[in-house]
């Protein structure tokens, strides 16, 4: 993950990040982690949880989203940039999330699918996927900040998004919960906070 983050704000988002715009990113992403085990914790049995289906489906759908922001910032970096390819992809990324909960809690016996839907955790897990989500998102914003993004409130959202997304990713070594209709619907709520923070941050901080 933060090879591919920073690897990206080197290779991808042009020449003006290359002075230690890798470096502040990998600074966000470090300070992800860090709230992550130490003010949250990992789950204790997260060695024998990392080969679970539900697990690895965590991971995948984070990675997902996060190449998806990736393009998205990348693309809005630039001046008048668009992010039409990121735009046409997450539909389908959060679209199949939504099939595959409505799989899950249709072949669940009914009371089973408010556990799978509600968890222990329904209403911390968006807020705390936006507290690791934080220093990723300052970083990225310091990032783009060097750059000319001409549309910042969608600069900003797509930064939080992909601030988010990550934040899922890591957030998944500490999450208890493995249903994936849950998955689906809170961790996509978490990005979408971080998403939305973004987007109000974005026309302050990205003013030219």
């Amino acid at each position: 993950m933060t090879a591919l983050l920073c690897g990206s704000s080197q290779t991808h988002l042009g020449t003006p990040m290359t002075s230690g715009g890798g470096h502040i990113i990998r600074a966000g992403l470090i300070g992800a982690a860090a709230i992550m085990l130490l003010a949250l914790g990992p789950r204790q049995d997260w060695a024998a949880m990392i080969g679970s289906v539900a697990f690895q489906a965590k991971l995948v759908y984070a990675a997902a989203l996060v190449l998806a922001g990736l393009e998205a910032v990348r693309r809005l970096a630039r001046p008048s940039g668009r992010a039409v390819r990121a735009s046409r992809v997450l539909p389908i990324i959060f679209g199949l999330a939504c099939v595959v909960a409505i799989v899950c809690l249709m072949r669940a016996a009914p009371e089973d699918r408010r556990g799978l839907l509600l968890g222990n955790t329904a209403l911390v897990c968006p807020f705390l996927i936006g507290l690791v989500a934080a220093p990723v998102l300052a970083s990225l914003l310091a990032v783009l900040r060097r750059l000319a993004p001409t549309r910042p409130i969608r600069a900003g959202a797509a930064a939080g998004l992909l601030a988010g997304a990550a934040a899922a990713f890591v957030y998944a070594f500490h999450c208890p919960e493995s249903g994936l209709p849950f998955v689906a619907l809170w961790y996509t709520a978490g990005i979408l906070l971080s998403s939305a923070i973004g987007a109000a941050m974005g026309p302050q901080v990205l003013r030219w």
